[in-house]
This record gives C-alpha cells, structure tokens and sequence, in this order.
C-alpha cells in the first residue's frame, strides 16, 4: 500500500508539473477548466495504478528454476509501469523504434560458409575493452537472433548489446540469410522451423572460443527459432541459458490474430511488404526456383509462406511448415533454461496461446507474462527512450546465467 500511494503521488506530481508548464494559462483562467482537467488527470492517474500497473505473473515447471529466479533477477518480482501515456498494446508495438534510443556500436562482419554453399553474415561486438572479463578466451559470449525482417541495427538489438557491454561480454548477431546487406549465394533464405544456419553459427562460435561460456536471446522469430533449436537438441548444446521475447508460440494463432482487419492494416501487410522487398533484392537468384512475380502479390504474411517459404523448405502444405514451426510441440523436449518474456496483449501472440500448461510440465522452462507491453515493447518510465522492462529483464537474466549458471546445471 505504500508503494502504491508513493507512485500516485509521484505521478501526480509529474502531471502537476506537466499541466503547469504545457498547458495555455487560458485553459486555467476559468475554475471549471481546471477542476476538469484536475479531475481528469488523477482519475486517469487512478486507473492506471489499478489496472495497468501490474506485477508481472511468474510460471515455472520446476521450484529450483523459480527460486533462481526470484532471487537473482529480481525485475520478475517487480510492478511493471508501462509508459503511462502509451501503455496499449498497439501504440507501444509501434512507438518503440522511434522512441528508443539506437546506442552506437561497432560492429565487425563475418561470413560464415554454409554447408549448401551459401554464406551466414554475422556481427562481432567483441567488447575489447571488456574490465571484468580482459581475457578474449574466456569473455562470455551473448548470441543474439533478432525477429522476422529484424538485423543487428534495431534498438532492441542494440540495447541487448549495451547491456552486454557494461557487463563485460561479448555479443554476435546472428543475421538470418539474405537481411542484412550481404550477397544470397544459393536460392534459399530462413525460416522459423529450420535451424541449420543457427547451429552453423553455434559451432562455429564454439570452435573460436572453446572455453568461454556462451548463452542466447532471441526476439520473436528469433526466440522461435532458438526454441525449436533447443527442441532439437535436448542437452546436445552448448548453450547455458537462453532467453526468449515476444515469441510466436502456435503459429496457426499468431497469423489468425494478425489477420484481424486492424492489424491487418496496422501489422501484417507492413511486415509481408518487408518480406517481398527482400525477395525482390535477390530476385535473380530467387527467380530460377521460385515464381516471384506470384510472390509478389502476396497481401499478407500467410499468402507469402503458402507461395515462397514453405515452398522453399520443402513442406507438402503451408499447414505441414506452421505446424513444424510453432515452438509450443517441442517445449517437452528443452533441457536448457529457458525464460520466456511475453505480454498478454501481445497481438503477434495471442494470450490464449501462451503456452502456460507447458511450461509447467517442464523444469527447464519459466515463463515470464506482463499485463502489456505489446510485441517488443516494453515501455516504461515517463519518456521510454533509454531502457525498457526487456532490457532489465534481459541483462539481469544474462548475469545471473553467466555468473551463477552452476546453480541451473540439473533442473531436473
């Protein structure tokens, strides 16, 4: 109760100062205008602390990974305060790019051979500088996979990498093919249900730094992807922990709820346009295997995969690749802690296809639900352009994985 009282006066008080500073004086010249507008703000003030500002709700399927949790990254535990003037699902999907800040970061670019012939383009934050861990054989490694169209250069990228830096790890940027500037040597690009690039990079990382501990996070198709990685694979990684947000967990309900006609609008149709635009840059290799010009046509993100990415990857039917690549079937078969991060009006992942009864089958598994947030949202404080809610959840979640990691060797 104290710290509810506390937040309201705190919020009152940066309204007041608001209000006193932005608003006409003209507005105040009359009582009424200004008992409206008093009245307004602290009732608007009020619902917010009931029914926006939340704790977030922690699941896990074991007590061992819950308590870790609880004690070594105590943001689960905290009230998440969404940005109180943007706290709508929708509104913090879209802002977040253009009010966050893009830290500066200097990347170095490798190209790593791919066993079709193709090439993997990944970026090097080799944190030389690193205080805590000078030694490059043994600095920590940070893995990170950004979503669907997503490269090394979005804010949430960035913002992973900073967090990194100040504790001393490195990062590498796994660019799915084909997104990030380099040249499409063979007709083929990614997808969510295909993982052979993405343990490409991991072997190849873990052959360049053997004994450095390693660890993962990926955002939305990125977290897909390392969730069915680490189906696959059962105990046959190398990864530490990893670290999923805003994932799609049943693809059949992440595009059904896409299709809805204002995220149609506001969502789908942007998204299947960045996938065309990225066919149309490497049509002349494309072209000899696939009909683009029916590629082209496509209106959303169903309609792309039914002409082009099943297709590419060889599934009988656009339900056959959905299936395979919701990441919900393979969460029995994960042996690495893994948090997942999502938000319950997330309109990329509905709620109702979290896949909360799973999590609690499994020991390696928590899963971590805010109230909002959106789709890579997460805004919080009253201007958001600095850290959000995933940052905090990332960067303590990542310590406590590299540095006190032992405590997670047997879940089970």
């Amino acid at each position: 109760m104290i710290s509810l009282d506390l937040n309201f006066n705190i919020l009152t008080r940066d309204l007041s100062h608001y209000l006193e500073n932005q608003v006409k004086v003209g507005l105040f010249g009359s009582g009424v205008g200004l008992s409206l507008v008093l009245g307004f703000s602290a009732a608007y003030t009020c619902y917010y602390l009931i029914s926006v500002a939340k704790k977030p709700q922690l699941i896990s399927g074991g007590k061992k990974f819950y308590q870790f949790l609880k004690e070594q990254c105590p943001v689960v535990s905290e009230t998440y305060y969404p940005t109180f003037w943007c706290w709508e699902s929708r509104i913090q999907t879209l802002l977040r790019p253009f009010v966050t800040a893009k830290p500066g970061v200097v990347y170095r670019n490798e190209l790593i051979k791919a066993a079709d012939g193709g090439q993997i383009s990944v970026d090097w934050f080799d944190n030389d500088d690193s205080l805590f861990y000078p030694d490059p054989t043994t600095r920590p490694t940070v893995l990170l996979l950004p979503g669907l169209t997503g490269t090394s250069r979005e804010s949430y990228i960035l913002h992973m990498v900073q967090q990194s830096r100040d504790l001393g790890y490195r990062c590498v940027v796994f660019n799915n093919r084909g997104v990030s500037g380099e040249t499409l040597l063979t007709p083929r690009t990614y997808c969510a249900a295909n993982t052979e690039d993405l343990e490409t990079v991991i072997d190849h990382i873990q052959k360049t730094y053997e004994v450095a501990p390693m660890m993962a996070a990926g955002v939305s198709m990125g977290g897909m992807m390392l969730a069915n990685y680490l189906g696959r694979k059962g105990r046959k990684t190398c990864l530490k922990g990893v670290i999923v947000f805003s994932a799609g967990w049943d693809v059949f309900e992440c595009t059904a709820s896409l299709e809805k006609p204002l995220d149609r609008f506001l969502f789908n149709s942007y998204l299947t346009s960045c996938l065309q635009a990225s066919v149309h840059r490497h049509r002349p290799v494309l072209e000899k295997c696939y009909d683009i010009d029916h590629v082209m046509k496509a209106k959303t993100i169903r309609q792309f995969d039914e002409r082009f990415t099943s297709i590419m990857f060889g599934y009988p039917t656009n339900d056959d690749y959905y299936r395979d690549a919701s990441p919900v079937h393979k969460l029995k078969s994960v042996q690495v802690p893994m948090l997942c991060l999502n938000a319950a009006d997330d309109v990329f992942s509905p709620s109702h296809a979290i896949p909360v009864e799973a999590v609690k089958q499994n020991p390696n598994l928590a899963l971590l639900i805010t109230c909002h947030g959106g789709h890579i949202g997460f805004l919080e404080g009253l201007w958001p352009r600095q850290s959000t809610y995933m940052d905090r959840v990332f960067k303590q979640f990542a310590k406590a994985v590299i540095e006190e990691g032992g405590r997670l060797k047997d879940l089970s």
